[in-house]
């Protein structure tokens, strides 16, 4: 009898052990704080205030477009679902055009000053800029569709050598309204007006949103002068002027790469 008492009061020992140790492994779990996998961005604007002023050359306090080294580029899917299409403008340029100035210039150079903008690093109210693309200038590389189903389906005409083309059925412009810090990252967010004729009777604007990135201020290996850049990026919709073509999606990304120097 006293045998059986002992092995009873074993049992409830060892169950009483093990109950808790499972409430003390709980309690510990619960204890246990989550890794943190992400990290809050770290925002850190600067103080660079950068201007065109006249583009006077020599003048380091004057900064220039670098436009053999800058680009427009677009790209969408091919028949709205295979990969994409890809393509860049060969003529573009950071001016405010008026409908006074929307013509055929006799240049091969910049038609227009290259300084309707300005970039302040930490005041993005007082940045600013303009800028616009020749619709019949788009290069994807395939000569025979450039010249050809391209300047129809964009309701635009065929280059002439010699002509900078800024007329209302060649061009594409774009007006910031508003810039402002983007919350996440170092980056500002743009709203932007894109005016384009398209196949439309008449040029169309629709508000946007973009993003602006800025690429700070450096001195090259060369020397002797900084460069800096800023790339927008955004995208619309160009059934809205009136593009039916089937062979490319309603939606177009832009990128634009403008780079800078003080030479």
């Amino acid at each position: 009898m006293k045998l059986l008492s002992n092995r009873l009061m074993m049992i409830v020992i060892i169950i009483i052990s093990v109950i808790g140790y499972i409430v003390s492994c709980t309690r510990d779990n619960d204890l246990i704080v989550p890794i943190q996998t992400t990290k809050p961005p770290i925002i850190n604007h600067g103080n660079a205030v950068l201007l065109p002023g006249s583009m006077t050359a020599g003048d380091t306090s004057q900064w220039k477009f670098d436009k053999v080294h800058s680009g427009v580029l677009w790209s969408t899917n091919y028949v709205g679902a295979a990969g994409l299409l890809t393509g860049r403008f060969n003529q573009f340029g950071i001016h405010d055009v008026t409908d006074a100035k929307m013509q055929n210039y006799s240049t091969t150079g910049q038609p227009l000053l290259d300084t309707s903008w300005a970039f302040y690093e930490n005041e993005p109210s007082k940045t600013y800029f303009s800028g616009y693309v020749q619709i019949n200038t788009s290069n994807t590389g395939e000569p025979g569709r450039d010249a050809g189903c391209y300047i129809s389906t964009m309701g635009t005409t065929a280059i002439i050598t010699g002509t900078q083309n800024l007329t209302a059925t060649n061009i594409a412009k774009i007006k910031t309204t508003e810039v402002t810090f983007d919350t996440e990252s170092n980056d500002y967010i743009v709203k932007l007006n894109l005016t384009w004729k398209g196949t439309l009777p008449e040029p169309l604007t629709k508000s946007l949103i973009g993003r602006l990135k800025y690429i700070p201020r450096a001195t090259p290996q060369t020397g002797g002068y900084d460069v800096f850049g800023l790339q927008l990026s955004f995208q619309f919709n160009c059934r809205d002027y009136g593009i039916t073509s089937t062979n490319i999606s309603d939606k177009v990304d832009i990128v634009v790469n403008a780079n800078f120097n003080n030479k």
